[in-house]
């Protein structure tokens, strides 16, 4: 049985996530200790009991989500491991699976993610934008679109999630101008994102260099399979490589479906296995990938499913 691993982003949160998890397993209630002593605060607490608004906010999801990750990667990986032949994250997830595939400590990965969120937030509160989902089949492209609406602000398409649902990135006039000329070309919808700034979009520049310093401050080894990457959605095997790409994708694109299509077709059959919070990413590959088989593993029925079926 070949695994791969995906690892969601932000927006997959909600209050109680990996609670049974932590409670189940040592290894899961292990993981969140840690992650509490790195931040010097109770991020567990907020996790399993919210409140959903404090929880939501950008710097505490992102090492949220992480945890849950890297928990129930603690309870799998013995099992797991032997059979992964790489990893994927999206956005923030990215670093989960730097973490899983053993090229950052847990206590590294959260503090990396934990300033990535405090970087993003500062940056967007200072230069405020807006997302935006666009769905459905359009008859131009999003490029172009971006392009035209630009003349209002700028917007940049943000999250090539799938094929007919694009999330676009910049500032609040060029957003709506975007999501106007979607409808007109035909989406079915455009829906503005509950998010404090333009994230993977130019506006996020003022971050980087604090991320850059973030990213060297932390202790980066080869990871022991490919870690599939948002800006080029190709494998990475090598730590510089990986610290400059994760300062890349703060302002670029993340490449979902090209990611996905690479990764099914290097690997055909191969099972994807969503570590962490929700459905989002399996829900994807429904459309990406609709020959490899998905699983979740995010709660305690997920984990005791996903480890009967590698031991089949």
């Amino acid at each position: 049985m070949e695994i791969l691993l995906l690892c969601p982003g932000q927006g997959s949160q909600k209050p109680g996530m990996c609670k049974d998890v932590a409670e189940a397993f040592p290894a899961a209630r292990d993981a969140w200790n840690r992650a509490d002593s790195a931040l010097g605060t109770k991020l567990s607490t907020l996790a399993f009991e919210g409140p959903a608004d404090e929880l939501t906010q950008t710097h505490n999801a992102q090492p949220a989500l992480l945890t849950h990750g890297a928990a129930v990667w603690a309870v799998t990986k013995e099992k797991l491991a032997p059979h992964v032949k790489a990893a994927a994250g999206h956005s923030l997830g990215e670093i989960t699976a730097y973490h899983a595939a053993g090229s950052l400590s847990l206590e590294d990965a959260v503090r990396l993610v934990r300033k990535r969120g405090e970087l993003m937030f500062e940056t967007g509160t200072n230069r405020p934008g807006a997302m935006a989902a666009i769905l459905g089949e359009l008859q131009r492209s999003i490029e172009d679109i971006c392009k035209e609406a630009s003349a209002a602000g700028e917007v940049v398409p943000a999250n090539y999630n799938a094929l007919e649902q694009v999330v676009v990135s910049g500032e609040i006039a060029g957003v709506e101008k975007a999501m106007e000329l979607a409808k007109a070309a035909g989406a079915k919808r455009a829906i503005k994102l509950g998010v404090s700034g333009a994230f993977h979009s130019p506006l996020m520049q003022p971050a980087a260099d604090g991320l850059k310093s973030a990213l060297a401050s932390a202790n980066f080894a080869a990871p022991h399979w490919p870690v599939y990457c948002n800006v080029s959605a190709k494998p990475v095997t090598a730590p510089d490589e990986a610290r400059a790409l994760l300062l890349t994708q703060l302002t670029s694109p993340v490449r979902w479906v090209q990611i996905i299509h690479t990764m099914a077709a290097a690997h055909p059959g191969a099972t994807f296995v969503e570590m962490g919070p929700g459905n989002v990413l399996t829900g994807l590959l429904k459309r990406l990938a609709p020959n490899n088989p998905a699983l979740t593993c995010g709660t305690v029925a997920d984990v005791n499913a996903l480890l009967e079926r590698v031991s089949q």
